[in-house]
């Protein structure tokens, strides 16, 4: 890594977003993962779909979708995209207690999509603590993290295990 620079500075370091005019337009795919852990009481309470406030996996896999498509909005220099696919797979784990969150974003684009995956997995994660507080407010929000980004100048990538 040594000899690198960030991409989002200039030559006197002041913060730019990037040109990628040049690039060319390329299918690019990127997965995150992360996970919100909570008492063994929440987790079958959420799963159970009795959560007071609602479907919370239904609730937090659009809010996750939804989230990937505004990232040009909250990250302030990432370009704005036009998304082919988002899709987010929560699944139960009782090995920690609580849930695990996947995101795949797609997009044939010139920049690369890892930020809305990302994305899509932290906001999934904290809409199920916000539907899920008033029961357990001890949750963590935990192992967010890119695992793969295929695509682009810099080519596939994968996490080594975790």
């Amino acid at each position: 890594m040594s000899g690198e620079t960030l991409s989002h500075l200039d030559a006197t370091g002041a913060a730019n977003m990037v040109d990628v005019s040049a690039k060319p337009v390329t299918e690019r795919v990127a997965v995150a993962e992360g996970a919100v852990r909570m008492s063994r009481e929440t987790l079958d309470l959420v799963r159970s779909g009795n959560a007071r406030k609602g479907d919370v996996i239904g609730t937090a896999r659009i809010a996750g979708i939804m989230a990937a498509k505004k990232t040009h909005d909250l990250i302030p220099l990432c370009h704005p995209i036009g998304l082919s696919k988002v899709t987010l797979d929560i699944d139960p784990d009782d090995a920690l207690p609580g849930f695990r969150v996947r995101a795949t974003t797609k997009v044939a684009e010139r920049t690369g999509v890892e930020m809305e995956a990302l994305t899509a997995v932290s906001v999934a994660c904290l809409t199920i603590y916000d539907m899920a507080k008033a029961v357990d407010r001890a949750m963590v929000i935990t192992d967010v993290r890119l695992v793969e980004k295929s695509g682009g100048q810099s080519g596939d990538w994968r996490a080594a295990e975790a």
